[in-house]
């Protein structure tokens, strides 16, 4: 008996041991078998390709996760670091090419816009007493302000002495991956080695009980976040390095990225615990995870719910970890607990390399489809003008017997970067991109040009690469069209606002210069006012019943899109169509009903399911090796209610 109750205890102390590491190192539990399932789906994922891939999408995540990890470790929060990344690329690229600082000088003042930037939350938060989501929510739109300011919403190309930043050390290890390891190393030792450090998890255990034992509380909040400042500077430059261009709208919401990184790698929001080595496998799984996704080629839209999914299940995960009693993820850890750590980090490699190793040779000696397989990568998908395109271009994969995955960048250029470089190292026979911003797509498509793989440029060509063709109408053209056309209504004379699309996005700036250049013929229009609505119809709504309350006496309307469009036609109620004119651009189906029925005067039709059936096509001929043109040109049309009825888009 006493023999069985012996086998007993060791058999249950066996299972707690094994229940405590699982729960001490969940976030790399999580990494692992998310690897293991992506190798076991995906034969593309498991590549030197693709998993350098996967460490340059993780980079600028990391980085400014590991500046945050500072903060949630202090028991603070910073939402800005999304924006002040931007601002702070933009200083760089803009004192550099526009004012001819050298560009050391340059970097300097990047990191300076950083820490100025974290300076200032900290005040606000120490002496100012502002809660830490108020303060770092107005510094994400005042960073965001700037850089537009200081852009004047376009991107500005960043020195080519900073952008090698964005490339490999000898032909195959990304410099970002570096950037993010030497980082991750200046975070762990400040976190594990400083003063400050140590300062951190003291405010963040309990803030009065550090003040009461003689810590500057103020002081160490101020040092707190201006480290989060200078980490999100360098994530910018980063950023911008992969884009060759220093975009104002670039980050958009990595803010929250990286919060997440923090937490999935264990950190907790209550304060007092989080480390560099968590934060970094946080980052590592949203990167496997999106780009995992892609491969398997899951809808943008399903994506954003996976992830959600996985920062519930990773606070959830914390909870339970704490009312276990699992140990804190924090300083101080003695020597063996460091030891027991390192090996477990090592016990994971391994167990790792031989599971995976093994799922490979699932995918070994399995036939290739007989299908050409076609990446399209569309700017955004949460526009009908878009998904028109797609669904041209779906239609046509089918005829033609295309393999063809569709991916959503959602307007941000280096997620586009990414799936652009998901699609190269899956080897797809052809890419097909609408560019999110055309000099930010460059090295993207000169990588896929490396490889050997066609890239066609749909609606929005690319800077400084080469692509296959360019299919797309002019936006300059169509913008000259919509002028003329609202002009030759009012009979030459009148008075107009313009509502323009999402700063910093080449159609917005197409469209406007189409818009000005078309005006200039009619001396008797004047605009008395132009204010962005980022082509969203809600946004198109706000600022036009804005524009109404200081001209109630407007005449005229052109909108960079129908959805602007059709949200000046409900805030302009019964004067749309009888005193008021509006003309919108692209053709959708919302537009050409609001044509039809007198309330839209005209739309400026780019018939979008043609531009994706005819960038497919051509796709098939690169890949096939046939000729095809340097440009095809889909003319625009005006689609007013005498000619609405013929028209399919």
């Amino acid at each position: 008996m006493a023999t069985d109750t012996l086998e007993s205890r060791t058999g249950a102390g066996g299972a707690t041991a094994v229940r405590r590491l699982l729960l001490e190192n969940g976030a790399l539990t999580a990494l692992i078998v998310l690897v293991i399932a992506m190798s076991a789906l995906s034969g593309d994922f498991l590549t030197t390709d693709n998993l350098l891939n996967v460490g340059v999408q993780a980079a600028v995540t990391a980085v400014l996760a590991f500046g945050v990890t500072f903060v949630i470790v202090s028991a603070g929060i910073d939402l800005s670091v999304g924006s002040v990344a931007a601002l702070s690329a933009t200083v760089l690229a803009w004192t550099a090419t526009s004012h001819g600082v050298p560009v050391v000088v340059a970097v300097l003042l990047a990191l300076v816009t950083g820490v100025a930037a974290g300076l200032v939350n900290g005040f606000l938060i120490a002496y100012g007493k502002l809660p830490p989501f108020i303060a770092t929510l107005a510094m994400l739109s005042v960073a965001r302000g700037l850089s537009l300011v200081i852009s004047g919403g376009s991107p500005i190309p960043f020195p080519n002495s900073v952008s090698h930043l964005g490339d490999t050390l000898g032909g195959w290890l990304p410099v970002p991956v570096l950037v993010m390891i030497v980082m991750g190393l200046i975070a762990a030792l400040v976190l594990g080695r400083t003063y400050i450090g140590r300062s951190m998890y003291a405010i963040g255990g309990n803030e009065e009980a550090a003040r009461l034992s003689g810590l500057r509380v103020k002081k160490q909040k101020l040092a707190i976040y201006a480290l989060s400042g200078v980490f999100a500077a360098v994530a910018g430059v980063v950023l911008a390095s992969r884009l060759s261009s220093a975009q104002p709208q670039a980050a958009d919401g990595y803010e929250l990225d990286a919060i997440a990184a923090v937490v999935i790698g264990g950190a907790s929001l209550a304060g007092g615990t989080g480390k560099a080595s968590g934060t970094l496998i946080g980052a590592l799984i949203l990167a496997v995870l999106r780009n995992g996704l892609n491969l398997l080629n899951v809808s943008a839209f399903w994506q954003q719910v996976v992830i959600g999914v996985v920062i519930a299940l990773a606070v959830l995960f914390d909870t339970l970890r704490r009312k276990a009693g699992a140990a804190p993820a924090a300083a101080g850890a003695s020597p063996g607990g460091k030891g027991r750590q390192a090996g477990t980090y090592a016990l994971a490699a391994v167990v790792t390399v031989a599971i995976v190793g093994a799922t490979s040779f699932l995918h070994n000696g399995s036939s290739s489809s007989a299908n050409p397989k076609m990446g399209l990568s569309l700017s955004t998908l949460n526009n009908p003008f878009f998904v028109q395109i797609r669904a041209g271009a779906q239609a046509e994969a089918k005829k033609l017997g295309v393999d063809l995955t569709v991916t959503d960048a959602q307007n941000d250029a280096s997620q586009q970067a990414n799936q652009l470089q998901n699609f190269t190292s899956s080897n797809a026979g052809a890419i097909i991109v609408n560019p999110v911003d055309s000099d930010a797509a460059s090295n993207s498509v000169k990588a896929a040009g490396k490889a050997g793989i066609p890239v066609v440029a749909v609606d929005r060509g690319v800077n400084n690469a080469r692509t296959s063709t360019l299919v797309a109408s002019d936006n300059v053209a169509g913008g000259e069209l919509a002028a003329k056309t609202v002009a030759e209504k009012l009979g030459g004379k009148g008075r107009i606002v313009i509502l323009q699309g999402q700063a910093g996005t080449s159609a917005a700036r197409e469209r406007a210069a189409g818009f000005a250049k078309g005006l200039k013929a009619y001396p008797g229009i004047q605009v008395l006012a132009q204010q962005p609505a980022d082509f969203d119809r809600t946004k198109g709504l706000d600022v036009m019943s804005n524009l109404l309350q200081a001209h109630p006496d407007v005449q005229g309307v052109i909108a960079a899109n129908d959805e602007m469009a059709l949200g000046a036609i409900k805030a302009l109620g019964a004067k749309a169509g009888r005193s008021v004119q509006v003309v919108g651009f692209d053709g959708t189906p919302d537009g050409l009903k609001a044509v039809e029925g007198g309330t839209l005067y005209a739309s400026v039709a780019q018939q979008p399911s043609q531009l994706g059936r005819i960038a497919v096509d051509n796709a098939l001929k690169a890949v096939q090796g046939k000729k095809v043109g340097s440009a095809v040109k889909v003319p625009v049309k005006v689609v007013t209610k005498d000619n609405v009825a013929g028209f399919t888009g």
